[in-house]
C-alpha cells in the first residue's frame, strides 16, 4: 500500500494507483493544500511538531522545501532550491562514513533519528534530529525531515 506525505503541509494519504486522474496523466497532488506533488513512503510516517520537510532529487539537490524549514533554518525556498542539501544546510555531527544523505541515496535505506547539527542562515549551529527516506518512485530522490532538538549533545 503506497503511503504519501505532502512536503508542504505534512498531510498523509494513501493512493493505490499513484495517479490523480482516470487517464493516468497527472501525478498525485496534495488535496489539502494543493502542493504540486506528494512524496511516496514505504510506511506511514508521523513527523514531530516543528519538523521541516525537504525533498531532494537523486543527487541530493533540493527540489522543494515545506513549512517548518524556514522557521528551523532561516533559509527560504528561493535560497534552497537547486542547492545541495548537505552543503547548503551544513549537515554534520555524524561519524565518518555514516553520512545519512549519502547512505540513503546510495543504499535506498531509511535513516531515522539521526542526531545532527545544521548551520542556520544566521551562521549558528542548531542541533536537530534527522529522518532520511529514499524515494521509491522511478526518479529516486530523498525526503529529509529535520526536527529541532533541545538537548545539545
Amino acid at each position: 500500500m503506497p503511503f504519501f506525505i505532502c512536503p508542504n503541509c505534512k498531510d498523509r494519504s494513501i493512493d493505490t494507483d499513484r495517479v490523480e486522474s482516470l487517464t493516468n496523466s497527472q501525478a498525485v497532488a496534495c488535496r489539502r493544500c494543493g502542493f504540486g506533488f506528494l512524496f511516496e513512503l514505504m510506511e506511514d510516517y508521523f513527523p514531530a511538531p516543528g519538523t521541516g520537510l525537504i525533498v531532494c532529487d537523486a543527487s541530493g539537490r533540493i527540489l522543494a522545501a515545506g513549512r517548518g524549514v524556514l522557521e528551523l533554518t532561516g533559509w527560504g525556498d528561493a535560497d534552497l532550491l537547486g542547492g545541495d542539501v548537505s552543503t547548503l544546510l551544513g549537515i554534520s555531527g555524524f561519524e565518518a562514513g555514516r553520512d545519512p544523505v549519502a547512505l540513503t541515496l546510495e543504499w535506498g535505506v531509511r535513516r531515522l533519528g539521526e542526531r545532527l547539527e545544521i548551520t542556520a542562515r544566521s551562521g549558528n549551529r542548531k542541533p536537530v534530529s534527522g529522518d532520511f527516506f529514499p524515494g521509491y518512485d522511478d526518479d529516486g530522490g530523498l525526503l529529509v525531515a529535520l526536527s529541532p532538538r533541545t538537548d545539545p549533545s
